[in-house]
């Protein structure tokens, strides 16, 4: 039996046939793609987060290039079509960033677009001075920290800040900030200026100016005021202690000028420590007056007390071992507080040595008090000249 002749189709029935043909494959093509984009954009990623530094001013190409190097998106150029499909290639910002690996396009585009940096905690401490802080900018910026040691302690940083100066010392702001990783230290150091710049509001400028004060001698003195008091409280009488020795022309004889003019802090001052310094401005025991600029970054409470002293005669000042002092107008008066505060460091100590801790060092010394070669300072105080405060 004869076969059948295949029955052949039309020429328009072909092309039928090739549409559809075609119409399915480029279906299941778009699905894929789709399928693909959807898990591209939307992935969890997976692994520990790598950073990522996107630079200022680095073209969309560049960023996906890093993106991708640190594998936190694959298929780079199918990324920067998405990216500029969505409008979001030129709105990044600049940072360090962290992302898992292979996670979600438009997660890491909404990151870059919103400036989600890595960001890093700075808490300066009040009455903290450059040999403290300058380690911790140095982890926030990346900077060496000699490097940034001597960043704060160039007189010409000063000026380009506008603040009075010698150095950057007492300006940077004793607060806590937050600040995105690896920011540069200018950045850093201007916002800490900023912080300062704002707490001298005209009245406390008009204020100084009715004491006869710079804002450089307001600080100074804040800074010294700062070191002095462990009770806010005492700053007022603290500050009334140096205005009345400033008015009579009396030394200030304030230990933590001499520890700053040290370099490093002496839980005892010695009178060879003072001498080792003697011809440092910062040694108020033999310079009279504030000293050149701040030791330390005074808070606004310490700023305010040099601005309204309390109204109060006294001349001195010692410590009790609790950290709050004596205040006497009189060197009779400062040589019976000076006895009745070793009395109670002496029963400290009794006491805490019965209890087996350590025994407590003493507070902050005595202004006016005399440090003796062998003794801490405080043992032989000099007595002031014969002008007595109003």
């Amino acid at each position: 039996m004869a076969k059948k002749r295949r029955r052949q189709l039309s020429p328009w029935r072909r092309t039928v046939r090739d549409a559809a043909v075609a119409v399915v494959v480029v279906t299941v093509l778009l699905v894929a793609a789709a399928a693909y984009l959807f898990v591209a954009a939307t992935a969890p990623g997976h692994g520990a987060r790598s950073r990522v530094r996107i630079p200022e001013g680095a073209g969309f190409d560049q960023i996906t290039d890093s993106l991708a190097a640190h594998g936190v998106v694959r298929a780079p150029r199918l990324f920067r079509v998405y990216a500029k499909f969505t409008g979001q290639a030129r709105e990044v910002k600049p940072g360090t960033y962290a992302f898992r690996r292979e996670v979600g396009w438009r997660r890491v585009l909404s990151d870059l677009v919103a400036g989600r940096t890595l960001i890093e905690r700075l808490v300066i401490p009040e009455g903290w001075n450059t040999f403290r802080i300058a380690p911790r900018l140095a982890r926030i910026t990346g900077v060496p920290e000699d490097s940034v040691f001597a960043f704060l302690r160039d007189e010409a940083n000063a000026a380009r800040f506008h603040v009075p100066g010698p150095t950057l010392e007492g300006y940077l702001y004793p607060a806590t900030y937050t600040f995105s990783v690896d920011e540069s230290l200018d950045s850093v150091v201007a916002r800490l200026v900023r912080a300062y710049d704002r707490v001298w509001t005209p009245a406390r400028r008009a204020r100084a100016d009715s004491l006869g004060m710079s804002e450089r001698e307001v600080v100074a003195l804040a800074s010294i005021i700062e070191a002095e008091a462990k009770r806010p409280a005492e700053m007022p009488l603290i500050s009334a202690v140096y205005h009345n020795r400033l008015r009579i022309g009396y030394p200030l004889q304030a230990d933590p000028t001499v520890q700053y003019a040290l370099g490093r802090h002496r839980s005892r001052l010695l009178y060879a420590d003072i001498d080792s310094v003697a011809d440092n401005p910062y040694n108020t025991y033999r310079h009279k007056g504030l000293p050149p600029g701040p030791i330390g970054s005074p808070s606004e409470r310490a700023i305010d007390a040099a601005l309204y002293p309390a109204a109060a005669r006294f001349l001195y000042f010692v410590a009790r071992p609790d950290g709050t002092h004596i205040f006497t107008s009189s060197l009779a008066e400062h040589n019976r507080a000076k006895a009745a505060a070793r009395a109670l460091f002496a029963a400290a100590e009794s006491a805490t040595a019965a209890a087996g801790a350590p025994a407590p060092a003493p507070a902050s010394t005595a202004a006016g008090a005399r440090p003796t070669q062998q003794k801490p300072a405080g043992s032989a105080p000099a007595a002031p000249p014969a002008t007595r405060p109003r």
